[in-house]
């Protein structure tokens, strides 16, 4: 409420200034009766073709405004967006990675968007793994723009030569379908999972009811040696046991692409996009290749899945507060939401939007399974356990035959110091 009240404080500041200023116009543009609106966005996040469809279509509805928009390197944003955040000519709008938005709320230099999103954005149907990581402390900074997460990559003439009619719906089925096709003497692997894939292994924690860290007071400490974290480590050896994965890389050492499209591997964990690298290195695999969503104890509830993807946020000192939360508005509404999708294959910022993309094989594996999305714990110190990430080793000495408990209970030690507990 006290950042509600700041930011309340200087819209009314800003409103009397523009009385005075010639309606509040940026640099270069008196006299002129155009407002620019700056908006960064990353590098590779939309097509030239939508970014011209949008502008084009939002600057005929908004005659007095000009979009102007700056591509942003994934490569050292952070830094960046802080910087930009502190200084005195922030940019209007900015795509951060929906599990960013902790650190840069935590400079309290972000627009608290709460009541736009209850009054106009409709949050009550947003996906949680987007939704969640934009709302700190009770208060919506973040606002959910796309999705993208992990699926089911298989083999469908290795299906029908196992005797798969169809994709499985269940966890038990799925266990069953790739012991199957887990056939080392024809050299055929059921699924290729790499031991430290620690993304696809909070999906199983999660859909075990478990958590990577918790909460409490204010404090947040590692939660690995739970029984539900520990019943989805046992998910995840025994599936990763079905497939010459190493125990002791992740999917990128060698990248799982490159294992798929080389060799007999029936499936892989990966987001859809990666069916791009699988083709290029093997054509052959074009009209073979399937999409499914992990799997979940259930049918009809896929497994829980880390959710990825982009919010949106307007820093406090954006020049032009009202027409940044106009863009916001039209980029994460229906229409932006479900051009963005076909264009792009992304999952939609809402379960209802789901419909955009029932045509589309893997983008609709994609959002089936981000209904049940989740991000990372939203701790702006986050971050720094990933950078260290003891989850991975913990991973491989729990594949390679340590005691789960005490192999868990290590790491969550070392979790619980890197977000400031006390371990």
């Amino acid at each position: 409420m006290k950042k509600r009240l700041l930011a309340c404080a200087c819209a009314l500041i800003a409103t009397a200034s523009s009385a005075l200023t010639g309606c509040g116009l940026l640099p270069g543009d008196e006299g002129t009766g155009t407002r620019t609106v700056t908006v960064w966005l990353m590098k590779g996040s939309v097509s030239d073709d939508f970014l011209k469809r949008f502008t084009t279509a939002y600057e005929k509805e908004h005659p007095g405004i000009r979009l102007e928009v700056a591509f942003q390197e994934w490569t050292g944003i952070g830094k960046k967006v802080t910087a930009a955040l502190e200084s005195d000519d922030a940019p209007d709008v900015i795509e951060v990675g929906n599990t960013q938005v902790a650190q840069y709320a935590e400079t309290e230099l972000l627009y608290d968007l709460t009541l736009e999103s209850v009054r106009d954005l409709g949050y009550q149907d947003w996906l949680p793994g987007l939704a969640e990581p934009g709302k700190v402390n009770g208060s919506q900074f973040g606002i959910p723009w796309y999705a993208a997460n992990r699926v089911v990559i298989y083999r469908k003439d290795l299906f029908e030569r196992a005797g798969i009619t169809k994709p499985p719906k269940t966890r038990e089925q799925w266990l069953e379908d790739t012991g199957k096709l887990n056939d080392p003497a024809a050299g055929t692997q059921g699924i290729y999972l790499a031991g430290q894939d620690w993304y696809t292994l909070a999906g199983f924690i999660w859909d075990e009811g478990g958590e990577l860290a918790v909460e409490k007071n204010g404090t947040w400490s590692g939660a690995l040696h739970t029984p539900a974290a520990l019943r989805g480590m046992d998910v995840y050896k025994e599936l990763q046991a079905l497939g010459e994965g190493p125990k002791d890389a992740d999917e990128e050492n060698p990248p799982q692409a490159q294992v798929f499209a080389g060799g007999d591997v029936a499936q892989i964990i990966a987001p859809p996009s990666v069916a791009a690298a699988i083709t290029e290195r093997n054509p052959a695999l074009e009209d073979q290749l399937g999409f499914f969503p992990i799997p979940g104890k259930t049918a009809g509830k896929p497994c829980a899945v880390f959710t990825g993807g982009s919010d949106l946020i307007v820093p406090l000192n954006s020049r032009d507060r009202a027409a940044a939360i106009d863009v916001v508005t039209a980029l994460a509404g229906e229409k932006w939401q479900t051009d963005l999708a076909r264009t792009m294959n992304y999952v939609p910022n809402k379960s209802s939007l789901a419909a955009a993309v029932a045509g589309q094989e893997a983008t609709a594996a994609m959002a089936a399974g981000a209904a049940r999305g989740r991000a990372t714990p939203n701790s702006p110190e986050w971050a720094a356990v990933e950078a260290a990430n003891p989850i991975k080793p913990y991973m491989t000495a729990v594949l390679e035959g340590e005691s789960p408990e005490r192999a868990a209970k290590a790491a969550s030690a070392r979790i619980t110091t890197t977000l400031g507990g006390d371990g």
